[in-house]
């Protein structure tokens, strides 16, 4: 399984907005590319961080890395800068792409 994590730091004047955009517009147009099996949106808790960023981890799974790259060549800029657009610059994003070696369980 391969892992696209998107971590965002977001300015506490859009927060809201910003949650509820990627909730209900973007991270379904995302799947929509049907290059995602799943995604889920954590929010990052830095609990010994004084300035106190806002923090989230997108995170889309899909099964092979041949199908992430197909999503970023096809659909990646455009998405990315609808985001940009609409928030400009009160938030952050960086990307990394992991894969998951094994799940365990109690």
């Amino acid at each position: 399984m391969i892992v696209y994590n998107v971590t965002c730091v977001v300015d506490e004047q859009i927060e809201s907005d910003w949650l509820e955009w990627m909730l209900t517009e973007h991270i379904p147009e995302v799947l929509s590319t049907q290059h995602f099996i799943e995604s889920k949106i954590l929010k990052i808790l830095n609990l010994t961080d004084e300035k106190h960023e806002i923090s989230y981890a997108i995170q889309y799974s899909c099964n092979s890395i041949e199908l992430l790259t197909q999503y970023r060549e096809k659909h990646g800029s455009a998405l990315q800068q609808k985001t940009i657009a609409k928030f400009g610059d009160k938030f952050i994003a960086f990307r990394t792409v992991l894969e998951e070696i094994s799940t365990l369980c109690p």
